[in-house]
């Protein structure tokens, strides 16, 4: 990953959630969305979208007089690196053992044991280099 992406807490991934789903969105919108299916207060869902801004996850202009949020952080980008810490979590960051733990119960076809193989030994599937 060429940057390294802000650290968010769980309550703020929801609302990139709803930002990555519905910008360009205003203030009023996530949190008229988030009250429906959290138990915050608009105070809170004000504060998570603040500190968002302050750490480069959201970006937002004024529109009128309404505030207008968009990502700067792509979802992909962000699932990607939710992967790694996954990982890192759950297995110590050993790759190998949560895939030996999926080959033995038969989830990875033929396939999918091929890209792991490529990518592996540093060659995507699609035959171009990766740079990590």
């Amino acid at each position: 990953m060429s940057h390294d992406l802000p650290q968010i807490s769980e309550a703020e991934f929801e609302v990139m959630k709803i930002v990555w789903k519905h910008a360009p969105i205003s203030t009023n919108e996530i949190t008229e969305k988030l009250l429906r299916t959290t138990s915050w207060s608009p105070k809170t869902i004000q504060t998570l979208i603040k500190r968002l801004v302050n750490k480069g996850a959201l970006t937002y202009e004024k529109q009128s007089r309404v505030f207008v949020y968009t990502p700067l952080v792509k979802e992909d980008e962000y699932i990607g690196q939710a992967s790694n810490s996954f990982l890192t979590r759950f297995y110590n960051g050993k790759i190998a053992s949560m895939v030996s733990a999926y080959i033995e119960n038969d989830r990875l076809s033929e396939a999918e044991i091929e890209d792991l193989r490529s990518l592996l030994s540093g060659k995507s599937p699609k035959g171009e280099s990766q740079h990590g």
